[in-house]
C-alpha cells in the first residue's frame, strides 16, 4: 500500500508544479507577447477557476468509474495542455490551455484524497494525507522557484515544457503501480447532494469557515501573481530571484508543519488564529513598503507560516461541520478555496489600477488581520454533552 501512496504523492507532487509555476514569468510573458502584466496575471484566474468549478463534476465521475482512472486521464490531460502553453503563439491560447489545465489538475487532486480515504484505515489515514499535502506543498514550492530559473535560462515556454515533460513522467511511473488500485465504490446518487448540503450550511460555522478561506485566498494568493511584476518595477528583473521569494511561502509553510505539534498545546487554537491573521496582514504590509528582495523573501517565509496557524485550524473545523458529510464539506471548503484563488488576482488587478498598490495592500492586511480575529471569536468547540448524573431514590 505504501508504494501506491508513494505513487499517489508523486502524481499531486508534479500536478502542484503547474499552479504557481507561471508566476515568476509573467513580466516575460508580458514582454513577449506585448500586454500588460497586470493582465497576463490573470492566468492564474484562468487556471483556479475551472479548478475550483469542475471538482464537484470530477467527484461523481470518480464515484461512478475507476477513481485512480479518472486521476491518470486527468494528468495526461493536464500535461498535453501543459505543452500547448510552451507553444502558445498568442495570449487567447495561452489563457485557453491554462484554463483546459485547470480543469484536469482539479480531477486531481480531490480524487487523490478520495483514493486514500478509500483505501487507508482511519488509524493511518492521517498519516497519509500528511504526506500528500507534503507533496503538494512542495510542488507548489519548486513550481514557483525552478520556473524563475528556468525562465531566465531558456525564457518563459521552457517552464511549460520542463512542468509538462515532468508530468509525462509522473504518468509513466504511476500508470502500471495504479491500475486498478481503486475501482468504482457504487453508484453516484443525486438525491443525497441536497440534504447534505442542507446539513452542512445548517452549521452557523460552515458561513465563517467558507467565508475566510475565500478572503484568504483572495488577498494572499490573489497577490502571488503580481509579486514579479512588482519586484521588476522596483528594479529586479530576474525571475530567479522573484521565484525565490514565492518559494518562501513554501518553507514557512513546511516550518509549520514541523512545529505545529509543538506550538498547538502551548498557544491552543484561538490564539493560533489571532497570530495567523495578524502575521498575514504585518506581511502585505511589508510587502506594500517594497523591501530589497533578501527582506521579501523573508517576509514570504513569514507569510507562508501564518497563513497555515490560521488555514489549519479553519481546515479541522471545516471537517467536523457535518460528521456524516464530511466529503461535501471538505468539497466546499476547496471549492471557496480556489474561487478566491480565481478572483484574487483580478481584485489586485483592479485595485493596483485604481487606487494604487499600497492601499489594496493595506486594504488586504486589514481583512486578513480581521479574519483571524473573527474565526478566533467564533469558531470553538461544542462542549460535550454531560451525562446524567444517577439519582438515588427516596425511601419508601
Amino acid at each position: 500500500m505504501s508504494s501506491q501512496l508513494n505513487l499517489i504523492a508523486f502524481v499531486l507532487f508534479a500536478c502542484s508544479m503547474f499552479v504557481r509555476s507561471p508566476d515568476p514569468v509573467i513580466p516575460q510573458i508580458a514582454g513577449d507577447m506585448a500586454i500588460d502584466p497586470v493582465t497576463v496575471a490573470l492566468l492564474t484566474t484562468a487556471f483556479t477557476l475551472p479548478y475550483a468549478l469542475v471538482q464537484p463534476l470530477f467527484g461523481a465521475l470518480a464515484d461512478m468509474f475507476s477513481k485512480s482512472r479518472m486521476m491518470l486521464i486527468c494528468l495526461l490531460t493536464g500535461s498535453v495542455a501543459t505543452f500547448i502553453c510552451g507553444f502558445a503563439t498568442s495570449f487567447e491560447v495561452l489563457v485557453v490551455a491554462r484554463v483546459v489545465a485547470g480543469l484536469a489538475t482539479g480531477g486531481v487532486m480531490p480524487i487523490a484524497f478520495a483514493l486514500v480515504g478509500d483505501k487507508f484505515p482511519i488509524a493511518e489515514r492521517q498519516v497519509a494525507m500528511g504526506r500528500l499535502l507534503f507533496a503538494i506543498m512542495s510542488g507548489n514550492l519548486l513550481g514557483a522557484t525552478f520556473s524563475g530559473v528556468i525562465g531566465d535560462l531558456v525564457g518563459w515556454r521552457g517552464v511549460f515544457f520542463v512542468t509538462g515533460a515532468f508530468a509525462v513522467i509522473a504518468l509513466i511511473a504511476a500508470t502500471p503501480g495504479l491500475r486498478g488500485f481503486a475501482q468504482s465504490t457504487g453508484r453516484f446518487d443525486l438525491s443525497t447532494v441536497g440534504p447534505n448540503y442542507r446539513t452542512i450550511f445548517s452549521n452557523p460555522l460552515a458561513k465563517i469557515c467558507y467565508t475566510v478561506v475565500f478572503l484568504e485566498a483572495v488577498f494572499m494568493y490573489g497577490l502571488f501573481p503580481h509579486i514579479a511584476t512588482l519586484m521588476h518595477d522596483s528594479g529586479e528583473t530576474r525571475a530567479s530571484i522573484a521565484g525565490l521569494v514565492l518559494g518562501g511561502f513554501g518553507i514557512g509553510g513546511a516550518l509549520y508543519a514541523l512545529s505545529v505539534s509543538r506550538v498547538l498545546p502551548r498557544v491552543g487554537e484561538t490564539w493560533l488564529m489571532r497570530a495567523g491573521g495578524v502575521v498575514m496582514g504585518s506581511c502585505l504590509l511589508m510587502v506594500a513598503m517594497r523591501w530589497p528582495w533578501p527582506v521579501e523573501f523573508v517576509t514570504f517565509v513569514l507569510l507562508g507560516c501564518g497563513f497555515y496557524m490560521l488555514h489549519g485550524v479553519i481546515q479541522i473545523y471545516a471537517s467536523e461541520l457535518a460528521p456524516s458529510a464530511r466529503g461535501s464539506a471538505m468539497a466546499l471548503h476547496s471549492f471557496f478555496f480556489f474561487m478566491g484563488h480565481a478572483v484574487g488576482p483580478i481584485v489586485y488587478s483592479v485595485g493596483m489600477a485604481t487606487v494604487g498598490v499600497t492601499p489594496v495592500l493595506v486594504f488586504g492586511a486589514g481583512v486578513l488581520i480581521v479574519a483571524g480575529f473573527v474565526c478566533a471569536q467564533w469558531l470553538r468547540r461544542s462542549p460535550p454533552t454531560p451525562k446524567p448524573t444517577p439519582t438515588t431514590a427516596p425511601p419508601a
